[in-house]
């Protein structure tokens, strides 16, 4: 397999995962399975919801109420990788916890970022052993692709 080509046996997380529309796109990019938390219960009703009207299998697509913690739970082994497109301030306070859901080869994607929020978010990445590998930049937002330094 080359570099940009799907893994089709990529495990990833989808953190706050809202309507689920990330880790549907993860699984129709060719994702083998997505674990997808949300502590709002509104929004894990929604992602079961669109797994339907993707016809998406069960096994493909978990999603569960919670956390990081909770993923901690379920997840049988590491992830390949992660998204989260969540508020800043969530983001610093999971980073301390992504190592116990991530192999050394894991990369994540945390987007929906206020470009004045990215140097807290890569100070806090580097405390934890993350570095940020790519920033794109839309406007005042910003999307980091991450991995293990």
């Amino acid at each position: 397999m080359r570099l940009g080509e799907p893994n089709p046996e990529a495990v990833l997380a989808d953190i706050g995962c809202g309507s689920g529309i990330l880790s549907i796109g993860a699984l129709l990019l060719g994702a083998k399975r997505v674990y997808a938390v949300d502590t709002d219960p509104l929004a894990v009703q929604s992602t079961f919801s669109n797994r339907e009207l993707n016809q998406i299998a069960a096994e493909r697509l978990v999603p569960e109420e919670g956390s990081i913690d909770r993923l901690i739970e379920i997840l049988p082994d590491p992830v390949d990788g992660f998204v989260c497109n969540i508020l800043a301030e969530v983001i610093i306070d999971l980073i301390p916890s992504l190592g116990a859901i991530s192999k050394s080869t894991t990369w994540g994607i945390l987007s929906g970022i206020l470009l004045d929020q990215v140097k807290p978010i890569a100070d806090t990445l580097e405390q934890h052993d993350w570095v940020v590998a790519t920033l794109w930049r839309r406007k005042d937002w910003c999307c980091l692709n991450i991995r293990r330094s």
